[in-house]
């Protein structure tokens, strides 16, 4: 490829750079007072510093800084004013809070996808659809609680949690809440404000019955999986006509969740659908607010709860999330919000391409050609012009080694 092809004045990792608006990183800085106490490795430099680990999946500080020490001359186009020494960064990400990476990733979210409107009403179902789940980041010391009992030698890994919320049509996170892994599921509840109209999914591990009644006074329609043990009242039948059954669908009754004998517990009137995957042979057992959604339409919007797996399987194979550059939970909090908005900004070129590629592919570039005065853009939307103008290149005169 040509100099003149792609070239530009701009390193790849300085164009990534460019789609952090600096009134946001301000923004944050203040909030947060994150700059205080630091003469030299400031929160900008710090938050440069551990994107480059996570584009280049830096396993170890002494990667991160030798890797920056050989680009230093390029670092100007970065921002980047002080390259940190390994202990340097180590103490950034044990004591800069990581509050201030949190609010990055939730206002840098905001600025490119547009807020929820009041009402979904009027939006298709893709657009209308939220998922709810969480996974657990396996740590190899107790830093973080992890789940579970102890082994007979007495030891115990940690874990860190990560509880998302994420809109359907976007495939990113909307919302994140970084825990410990032993706390509960439901934790992220009540952080979660949806507009009338929206569609939520989630597993059974998310079962509250006064977050149920809640969303169905807020008009929210609810899918998910009935418990083993919930107490369920039968109240009727509900039709299913050949073409449903044709679909899957055994039964479609309403029943009511609560035991009557438990005056704290939340009586819930809900829809309960029984589901036969003919694919994988299992039976399944849905429980919903929504009565006017045919039964094969609740049945699908569950299976559209597959896609967030499918983030978390990108999100831990993409980034450095096995191997931390710290061992306190500030500094392992760091770096998966850090992963976020990693995660974040590819999503971002992605949405800007004409051409469709996989989000491996890209991520892949990025990562081989981080300091490279690429214009990534235009290579990704014409990759041919590079190869046509290679081939078209006259060979160069080879220095002749031996005579």
């Amino acid at each position: 490829m040509s100099k003149s092809t792609f070239f530009t004045g701009q390193p790849i990792f300085s164009q990534l750079l460019s789609l952090l608006p600096k009134s946001i990183l301000h923004s944050c800085i203040q909030a947060h007072t994150s700059d205080r106490y630091y003469k030299k490795f400031k929160s900008h430099d710090h938050l440069v510093s551990m994107l480059y680990a996570c584009f280049q999946k830096c396993t170890s500080l002494r990667e991160v800084t030798t890797g920056l020490m050989a680009c230093h001359y390029k670092l100007n186009h970065l921002g980047l004013r002080y390259i940190p020494r390994r202990s340097t960064l180590a103490d950034a990400n044990q004591h800069r809070s990581s509050d201030f990476f949190n609010e990055c990733y939730h206002r840098l979210y905001h600025h490119y996808f547009k807020s929820l409107p009041d009402s979904c009403y009027n939006m298709k179902i893709e657009n209308r659809l939220f998922l709810i789940d969480s996974t657990t980041i396996s740590l190899f010391s107790e830093v973080m609680k992890g789940a579970g009992t102890r082994t007979v030698d007495g030891k115990k890994k940690g874990g860190a949690k990560a509880h998302l919320l994420v809109k359907a049509s976007e495939d990113v996170p909307r919302f994140v809440l970084i825990t410990h892994a032993a706390k509960s599921d439901k934790e992220i509840l009540p952080h979660i404000q949806l507009p009338k109209g929206a569609i939520v999914v989630f597993d059974k591990g998310y079962n509250n019955y006064k977050q149920f009644d809640r969303w169905s006074q807020e008009s929210v329609t609810w899918v998910t999986r009935i418990t083993k043990l919930a107490y369920q009242e039968f109240m009727g039948d509900r039709k299913v006509d050949a073409a449903e059954q044709e679909n899957g669908i055994l039964s479609d009754q309403v029943i009511r969740l609560g035991r009557p004998s438990n005056g704290d517990t939340m009586k819930t009137k809900v829809r309960k659908i029984q589901f036969h995957d003919k694919q994988y042979q299992r039976d399944f057992t849905f429980i919903t607010n929504n009565l006017r959604m045919k039964a094969s339409t609740i049945a699908q919007l569950y299976k559209r709860r597959w896609q967030i797996e499918l983030l978390f399987k990108r999100l831990k194979q993409s980034y450095p999330l096995r191997y931390f550059l710290g061992e306190s939970e500030n500094a392992i909090k760091i770096q998966i919000w850090c992963a976020l908005i990693t995660d974040l900004l590819i999503k971002i070129i992605k949405g800007r391409t004409k051409r469709k590629w996989s989000f491996a592919n890209i991520s892949a570039m990025i990562r081989l050609h981080l300091m490279n005065y690429i214009n990534i853009l235009e290579f990704l939307n014409n990759p041919e012009k590079a190869l046509k103008n290679y081939q078209t290149m006259e060979p160069e005169i080879q220095i002749k080694l031996f005579t």
